[in-house]
């Protein structure tokens, strides 16, 4: 099938590969396939995580999971890949949510371990790191952690107002920033001259 044959594969064909591209233990290693790109799927996920099929909310988790497993950012498009086909979806901003985090340790000892909406892991440091992005109108950040090769999750907001607890002033660049340390790296997430006094 190629990507000008107006007949696209199914969820349910995409799924049905996945399944027997997953039978092994361990994720399975879509950086290693190169199948031919079948199309745009009509499958959405949204900011807060939820994925979509045809306009309607996937309702089963272990559906979402599997489909989250073959989930690639190939450049600037997301597509989910089996061992024989690639399809794109849409992403409205991170594919991944981090609902949760637990923090061990203290200070330029501490490690942050973060779960997604889906059940993954990722401890917060060099190879997983945390970003923020500001909206340029009215500041809000939006925090990020890496997941896995060039996927992210947005970290919630209860997530991000416990995240606070943990952070620190640290010197970056000559100036006073506040952020995050954990696995030995530390993450800016604001000036410290903009956090409110008190």
């Amino acid at each position: 099938m190629s990507a000008q044959n107006p007949v696209t594969p199914s969820a349910e064909s995409i799924a049905d590969a996945a399944r027997a591209a997953k039978a092994g233990k361990g994720p399975p290693p879509v950086h290693s396939w190169n199948p031919p790109f079948c199309g745009d799927l009509d499958m959405r996920i949204a900011r807060d995580g939820t994925w979509f099929y045809l306009g309607t909310p996937i309702g089963r988790f272990e559906l979402v999971k599997l489909f989250s497993s073959i989930l690639r950012k190939d450049g600037d498009r997301y597509v989910l890949v089996t061992p024989v086909e690639k399809v794109g979806i849409t992403v409205d901003d991170a594919p991944f949510v981090a609902v949760d985090f637990e923090a061990e340790g203290a200070g330029r000892d501490q490690v942050l371990t973060f779960v997604t909406h889906v059940g993954d892991h990722a401890v917060a440091g060099p190879d997983h790191p945390i970003r923020v992005e500001r909206d340029p109108e009215t500041g809000e950040p939006s925090p990020y952690v890496l997941v896995r090769d060039r996927l992210e999750a947005l970290i919630d907001r209860k997530s991000f107002y416990r995240l606070v607890e943990h952070g620190t002033r640290e010197e970056v660049d000559g100036a006073l920033w506040f952020g995050l340390w954990s696995s030995g790296e530390f993450f800016p997430v604001i000036p410290a001259a903009e956090l409110p006094e008190g």
